[in-house]
């Protein structure tokens, strides 16, 4: 229990900040709630708070006529759809190698629910419909298993490629409850380690803390680009220097074709000398309503769509592609490094506002508002939000059949939905029985468009050691779970 000095201080603390209204209903409090709000305004940084809701409003809105958009340049950029295939094996086999020295870790940003989707579990957690039924968090960690088994050839010190997982406070008792609940998909329990992103209080208009009720404050995550505070304030950048890690790949959840800790990637960027390094699809249109990884005004920058000019979107290169091309997919490398120097310009980031509908405690009558309308802001960062201050940025353009089919819609949508996951999965591993010389033709009572199809990561993680399917046909349904399968066909 808080002394009265105590909170008498921490009273003037506010009141100097100007957010001495978060006590308004101190005094009806029971002993129990005072003590939840002191807590809850102890821990706040109250003038950081304040710092980042001036910086965000006075930003002065982009003039786009005004800003100076450049393609990447060429020493930064190359591409997997068009590179020789000696250079990628150079970079698959220095990727390899990184790993077979544990010095690789990955770090999956997993804060997001499954709300769009009908579901109240953590995304990771969704079946999107594959014969396995295997969730996307299953099918990332037999990914790294299967990484880790292909780094160990001929090593006697056990490969491991630890597993951050950044949860959100809505999310983090699920997540470590369904990777219990399936024994962490056979990765060890020690090499799978959970944290959580930070949270910035939601504000009004003006920048008033809003009370969500008359003791606690109305919070929210303050976005995936809160990964750098995270790894510092929950210990990971602590965890990734006892362990020497020197490299870390970061994704997002809900890719479902996302290679996990590719080592292609992982050895490009390291061949480049990158401290901070990105993943890109081709655009497909100048309209195409996706970011693209430029330099603006000089700076490594994503430059959202919409501050694009459509006369500068179509521009093309000398090749017919687009200049502005490099399609963000939240898809990076990071030195350790890099990550450890975020802190010394944190300051600097630029929090961007997103206007919601703040459910919260009217202060002047008491009463709980749920509003209708936007009513107030959430501050957050993107996990893009560093590259302005990147010294040696590398950028991986990837084929995006084989890379990118990203979950956010509901089923039956038609675009970026379970059923779109789906397809874009067994198609790859068609592609992969294909591309070893064989076939996979529809069983009774299925089509070409919709076959029950699906060879487990743990088999392949790219499509490697499948030769004991060239010239055999596959009729479907048909799972490939383990090697010894690939012989029964």
């Amino acid at each position: 229990m808080s002394t009265i000095t105590e909170v008498e201080s921490l009273k003037a603390k506010y009141a100097k900040a100007e957010q001495h209204h978060l006590f308004t209903f101190y005094d009806e409090l029971s002993p129990e709630e005072q003590t939840s709000l002191i807590d809850q305004l102890s821990k706040l940084d109250i003038e950081r708070v304040n710092r980042i809701f001036k910086k965000a409003t006075s930003s002065v809105a982009l003039d786009t006529s005004k800003q100076n958009l450049e393609p990447l340049p060429d020493d930064v950029f190359d591409s997997t759809l068009d590179a020789d295939k000696t250079k990628i094996k150079e970079w698959l086999e220095l990727g390899l190698d990184l790993i077979s020295q544990n010095k690789v870790a990955v770090i999956l940003m997993a804060g997001g629910q499954g709300t769009r989707l009908g579901s109240s579990a953590p995304k990771g957690c969704y079946d999107i419909g594959l014969p396995s039924h295997k969730s996307l968090f299953h099918l990332q960690a037999e990914r790294i298993l299967r990484l880790q088994n292909i780094a160990q050839d001929g090593k006697t010190e056990e490969v491991i490629i630890p597993w951050y997982i950044m949860t959100s406070g809505p999310t983090r008792s699920a997540t470590e409850a369904f990777f219990k609940q399936h024994n962490y998909f056979g990765l060890k329990e020690e090499n799978v380690i959970f944290f959580e992103q930070g949270t910035l209080p939601a504000l009004t208009n003006d920048g008033k803390i809003f009370l969500e009720t008359k003791s606690t404050l109305a919070v929210a995550p303050d976005g995936n680009g809160g990964i750098y505070a995270a790894l510092r304030s929950e210990k990971i950048l602590d965890s990734l220097k006892a362990r020497n890690i020197s490299y870390v790949h970061a994704y997002c959840v809900d890719n479902c074709l996302v290679r996990v800790a590719d080592p292609v990637f992982i050895g490009y960027c390291v061949s480049k000398n990158a401290d901070c390094g990105a993943k890109v699809v081709r655009k497909t249109s100048p309209e195409e309503p996706v970011g693209v990884i430029a330099l603006r005004n000089g700076k490594f920058s994503v430059v959202e769509y919409s501050e694009i000019d459509p006369s500068v979107a179509a521009q093309k290169k000398p090749n017919g592609q687009l200049s502005l091309g490099a399609g963000n997919i939240a898809n990076h490398f990071y030195t350790v490094d890099f990550l450890n120097r975020v802190e010394s310009f944190e300051n600097e980031l630029e929090y961007h506002i997103a206007k919601k509908k703040i459910k919260h405690t009217d202060i002047k009558a008491g009463e709980f508002i749920s509003p209708s309308k936007p009513n107030g802001m959430k501050l957050e960062l993107f996990v893009f939000d560093v590259f302005p201050f990147t010294e040696r940025m590398a950028v991986l353009e990837v084929d995006r059949k084989e890379e990118f089919s990203p979950l956010k819609n509901a089923p039956g949508t038609g675009s970026d939905d379970p059923d779109t996951s789906r397809r874009d999965i067994i198609n790859q591993h068609v592609r992969f029985v294909e591309n070893t010389g064989g076939k996979v033709v529809p069983g009774d009572g299925e089509s070409a468009d919709h076959l029950n199809f699906e060879i487990s990561p743990l088999v392949s993680y790219a499509g490697e050691k499948l030769e004991a399917l060239k010239g055999k046909t596959i009729k479907t349904p048909a799972v490939i779970n383990t090697s010894a399968d690939l012989d029964k066909f």
